[in-house]
């Protein structure tokens, strides 16, 4: 498998490509990392030095990619935070490319937006592009709750209004969504759960909630979830697999007392999942 993955970079901890590149590796799949930005470290430390990348830069290395005839290759075009309004066309417009060029090829979109508890964190125009341009071009997205939510004009929350809403995601235009933190009220103490939603059904896997808040993790999630359900096409494997390796990921992140994820010394978990959690078939 060969992805071609238009994201950020960092010099400093992981986040983006630098989030997940190496686990998308470590499961043998083949990279081709085109970088968004080049910061020193993430914003949420509140400051950062180095520069967003102009799109028109961007736009001439994916070129320069397409120029060495790598495009009937690449299987999967995997994007994530987007930092600035002129990014998104330069995304579609490789999307479009690529699949001219391998028409089996699929996009997968991480709708970065916010979350509940911090609302949205990018620029007022972000959201828009998204939900209007992106997003109907996709073949996979993965939000978390809040970012469906916004994508649809819903307000999801049990397991019947997220299916819902991931319904309307959907008719959108992508045929698979995977919802990275669906938080119920029904649901068990000190418990997480990620749905997926595709044509053959939905699955929901739960896990404990770590009292930790790591960068990155979402963006090892949606990189981790398409490689293997891509490779497989069995949603439920994908999330099981998926949920374990994170899961492991972010304790070994806990225990160490540091605020960067540890993406190298948890690599055993993305190369041999202990699959701890069963994906349960809710249609």
């Amino acid at each position: 498998m060969k992805i071609l993955s238009i994201q950020s970079a960092v010099a400093f901890g992981h986040v983006g490509n630098s989030a997940a590149v190496f686990p998308l590796q470590r499961i043998g799949v083949e990279v081709v990392p085109v970088y968004t930005v080049n910061f020193s470290n993430h914003t949420g430390y509140g400051a950062w030095r180095g520069p967003m990348i102009d799109p028109s830069d961007v736009s001439e290395v994916i070129a320069g990619v397409e120029d060495r005839g790598v495009f009937p290759q690449i299987d999967v075009i995997l994007s994530g935070y987007q930092g600035g309004e002129g990014i998104g066309d330069v995304i579609i417009d490789a999307v479009a490319r690529v699949k001219a060029a391998n028409p089996h090829a699929i996009y997968a979109c991480d709708p970065v937006m916010g979350n509940a508890k911090s609302g949205c964190f990018v620029a007022p125009a972000i959201p828009i592009l998204l939900r209007e341009r992106v997003v109907p071009v996709a073949d996979i997205i993965t939000p978390n709750q809040f970012e469906l939510g916004f994508l649809t004009e819903t307000e999801p929350d049990t397991i019947e209004s997220t299916l819902a809403s991931a319904d309307l995601a959907r008719a959108m235009g992508p045929s698979t969504v995977l919802v990275t933190s669906v938080e119920r009220p029904d649901r068990e103490t000190d418990t997480i759960e990620m749905m997926v939603v595709t044509d053959a059904g939905a699955w929901i896997v739960q896990t404990p909630k770590l009292p930790i808040k790591a960068n990155g993790s979402g963006d090892v999630t949606a990189a981790l979830f398409t490689a293997h359900f891509v490779r497989t096409g069995d949603a439920a494997d994908a999330l099981a697999r998926t949920a374990s390796s994170v899961f492991d990921l972010l304790t070994k992140t806990l225990e160490s007392g540091d605020r960067e994820l540890q993406l190298v010394e948890s690599q055993e978990f993305y190369a041999h999942p202990q699959m701890q959690f069963t994906a349960r078939q809710v249609r």
